[in-house]
């Protein structure tokens, strides 16, 4: 669950459990319904907002080192190369 679509549940919690005359469904618990689906929201929402800083202290750095030899000189050339692996 995104944070977009966390914000949208606790929305859509919000109008059913506040906004909406109660008895619109028959056989429903609207205000219940709205509370469940905004401790849903909170939930997404917190685990989100959780996942996006880990993953954010996670970078990895790649290193990589190529050693060749020119063929004219006999010289030995080294090149370190290093980026960010990440998506």
């Amino acid at each position: 669950m995104r944070i977009g679509s966390a914000i949208f549940l606790i929305a859509i919690g919000a109008i059913l459990a506040w906004a909406v005359t109660p008895g619109l469904i028959p056989n429903v618990d609207q205000t219940m319904i709205g509370y469940i689906l905004m401790v849903v929201g909170v939930i997404g929402l917190i685990a989100s907002l959780v996942l996006a800083s880990a993953g954010r202290s996670r970078t990895r750095r790649v290193s990589e080192t190529r050693s060749v030899v020119d063929p004219n000189t006999g010289e030995t050339i080294t090149r370190n190369e290093s980026r960010d692996a990440g998506l």
